[in-house]
């Protein structure tokens, strides 16, 4: 899908909707069956520096895992979010106290991360030089994910949401 057609679509509606929980080692979905009824939504906030890159990848990958996704697919969500929330650090949150929100829903479908920062400046899909040590982050996600996407900040809010999803594969 091409970068321009994926900021157009609209991010899903049971973002707003799931089981939220705010605590990153908190295991909401521990014992549950690997196909889940209704959408289930992880959803921590995280301080704005690079070195909190980790434990991101690290609670992403521990949420995905009781889905029992290929190793591949679970790889790709992890670097997927990585380059998003690189991407929140780098140019979506301009004071050092910034937050960013990371959400992870899952449907007995499809698996979807969002990483929401407080800039409502939109990111551009551009292409980097060979020479650039930057610049294909978006790139990279559209290379590993079946969809992502941008959602502007809501009316009278500055909160954009960058979004990719994955389908499960072998859901009915």
């Amino acid at each position: 899908m091409t970068a321009s057609r994926a900021h157009r679509r609209r991010p899903s509606p049971s973002l707003t909707r799931g089981a939220d929980h705010d605590s990153p080692t908190r295991r909401p979905w521990a014992g549950e069956p690997a196909s889940v009824s209704a959408a289930r939504v992880l959803r921590t906030v995280v301080p704005v520096q690079p070195s909190r890159a980790s434990g991101v990848r690290r609670t992403v990958a521990e949420q995905l895992s009781y889905l029992r996704l290929p190793a591949e697919r679970l790889d790709n969500a992890v670097l997927a979010t990585d380059e998003l929330f690189a991407n929140a650090v780098r140019h979506g949150s301009p004071d050092a106290g910034d937050m960013v929100t990371v959400s992870v829903e899952c449907t007995d479908h499809e698996v979807r991360v969002t990483v929401a920062d407080h800039s409502p400046d939109l990111p551009r899909h551009r292409t980097a030089d060979a020479a650039d040590e930057s610049g294909r982050g978006l790139a990279i996600v559209a290379a590993l994910v079946d969809d992502w996407g941008v959602a502007p900040p809501d009316p009278g809010e500055s909160e954009k949401r960058v979004w990719f999803s994955l389908e499960i594969q072998g859901a009915s």
